[in-house]
């Protein structure tokens, strides 16, 4: 027995040696692989060179230009000399120069650590740079890297987004391709001995970094100047607390221009408001006001609930409905009205009847089938989706208050990209910034347009159209018509939601339309949020429009037809 206990002793302790080396050995042989590299080798990242934002036409929207790391080495320097030579780059490197103490302090921090090597200052300028090298300062090196530049400044701001300090997009165009433009870091390894130092007859690898991917944008440089320009000087003459434009190519779902404002400088995003960074184009949720009415007098038309000439016999006053009085905007009542007048004039009461004739399975159909509920899926970061509420919750008087915009939440570009599908024959079309991904290999990636689905059809588009041109000819902006030109459009005025009821004297004015008409280039909506020298889309938005629409129609070359 006792034998038997021996050997059975000897043999749990050969078994537990022998799976604790295969434990060593095998399992963990990796991980003390890298332990064991980590003491005798130094890694030295090579940081990649970020893609280029291109617009249309090849020019650049934001690049990458040289710049330099700066690091110190505090075993080299006289321990006498730190505090002077943190002073010394201190002043070259500051903005301020009240905070010379501070960034000084701070460099004394670094260079008084028990290491041979610390960084000092990312992303220093190639001038700062031919500075210091001026003085010959013994211990302190630089590294090559790079930084963003926007040679477009911060007119574009809510389309690129920015960079922050550790190389990552954030919102816009930045954020959302942040992987393809960031490309793949590089290291250079070299061997080490005990104090840190490299050892120059060691061994050396190096592991190139791969740039970053250029993305070209559908965004046409000269109409995102057009744009800009129209809008910055709407905003001061209008008084408007914020505003935006965004305008798309009906048949192929690609963004010409979208600016937004107030905008914030990219290359000092941390002296703003987080507020300020998200686009408003895609992330600011509002009620259209009677730029939705087109959209469902679309559908009405297209389930043959009404006809152009379908007369209404419940507009002679105002409508009730479950305790509530709908009103026309301007307290004017035409009896049998017909469905294209109602568009011209802008009726509530006779869009409350077409609603009516449409029926709610329909209506709340037709508002999912034109994209609202969902996401649009441009290619930008942070944007939003306002959600329906469920059908079974709506009651008489929500249909009847939707009809006319008011009630509902949407995002500019989901408007925008509805309203295009009136524009191209009824396709509700993928909207997209970018057009072509190139590789650092020169290979071409293209975006191609993308029909999410047929939303109306064809004849219904150019009935709806139609109205659309009466609209602008007849209708309240008939004042700003160019002349020689069929341009489509409808003015939006919705009052704002306070604490459970509406701003009288505060509201988002819009205009969104189409040119030309009969074979459109582009779809553009125009918004002002709060403007004080009128509260009405058609005084406000509607001149920025055709503000915009000339000159685009004469950038293009596109000339009059009547």
């Amino acid at each position: 027995m006792r034998i038997f206990l021996i050997k059975a002793f000897f043999i749990f302790f050969l078994s537990a040696i022998i799976i604790r080396l295969f434990y060593w050995q095998v399992i963990k042989a990796e991980y003390l692989q890298s332990q064991a590299e980590k003491q005798y080798f130094r890694d030295v990242e090579i940081e990649a060179v970020r893609g280029s934002i291109l617009f249309s036409d090849g020019s650049v929207l934001a690049s990458s230009n040289p710049s330099f790391d700066l690091y110190g080495l505090p075993k080299e320097i006289d321990p006498d000399q730190k505090i002077k030579v943190s002073y010394t780059l201190a002043k070259i490197l500051l903005e301020k120069p009240e905070d010379i103490d501070a960034l000084a302090g701070e460099l004394v921090n670094k260079l008084e650590q028990d290491l041979y090597w610390v960084p000092l200052k990312k992303k220093i300028s190639i001038d700062q740079k031919k500075e210091i090298e001026k003085l010959n300062i013994e211990g302190i090196g630089f590294n090559q890297a790079s930084s963003r530049f926007y040679p477009e400044g911060s007119s574009s701001a809510h389309l690129l987004g920015f960079v922050n300090s550790d190389g990552k997009g954030n919102f816009g165009l930045e954020g959302a391709y942040d992987g393809e433009l960031r490309g793949i870091a590089g290291t250079v390894r070299s061997e080490k001995d005990a104090m840190g130092l490299p050892i120059m007859i060691g061994n050396f690898f190096t592991n190139e970094a791969r740039d970053g991917k250029d993305l070209v944008l559908n965004i046409d440089r000269t109409a995102q100047f057009i744009v800009e320009n129209s809008l910055k000087k709407g905003m001061e003459k209008f008084g408007a607390k914020s505003g935006s434009v965004i305008v798309m190519d009906p048949k192929t779902g690609g963004i010409l221009a979208l600016v937004a404002y107030p905008a914030y400088d990219q290359l000092k995003y941390f002296d703003y408001p987080k507020e300020f960074y998200r686009d408003p184009v895609v992330a600011d949720q509002y009620e259209p006001g009677s730029t939705f009415k087109v959209l469902v007098m679309s559908a009405a038309l297209n389930e043959d609930a009404v006809s152009p000439d379908t007369k209404c016999d419940a507009c002679s006053g105002p409508v009730s409905l479950g305790g509530f009085v709908i009103r026309t905007w301007n307290n004017k009542y035409q009896p049998g009205i017909t469905m294209k007048e109602v568009i011209i004039h802008s009726d509530n009461t006779g869009m409350v009847f077409m609603a009516k004739k449409l029926g709610l399975d329909k209506f709340y159909s037709y508002i999912q089938s034109f994209g609202f509920g969902g996401p649009a899926d441009i290619d930008l970061q942070d944007e939003s989706s306002p959600e329906i509420r469920p059908k079974v919750e709506w009651r008489e008087i929500d249909m009847a208050t939707a009809s006319f915009g008011q009630g509902i939440a949407v995002t500019p570009i989901q408007m925008v990209r509805a309203v295009s599908a009136i524009a191209n024959g009824g396709n509700l079309m993928e909207p997209h910034i970018v057009a072509k991904i190139k590789d650092e290999n020169g290979r071409v990636f293209e975006i191609k347009p993308k029909v999410i689905r047929k939303v109306i059809k064809d004849t219904t588009a150019a009935e709806v159209k139609e109205m659309m041109v009466a609209a602008v000819e007849e209708g309240e902006a008939k004042y700003l018509k160019l002349a020689g030109f069929k341009i489509a459009g409808k003015t939006g005025t919705a009052q704002i939601p306070v604490a459970g009821h509406y701003d009288k004297d505060k509201t988002i004015a819009s205009f969104v339309g189409f040119a030309p008409a009969d074979n459109p280039k582009f779809v553009m909506l125009v918004r002002y949020d709060e403007p004080s020298s009128s509260i009405f889309g058609a005084e406000t938005a509607a001149p920025t429009f055709f503000e915009i629409a000339r000159q685009l129609l004469l950038y293009y070359k596109i000339a009059p037809t009547e």
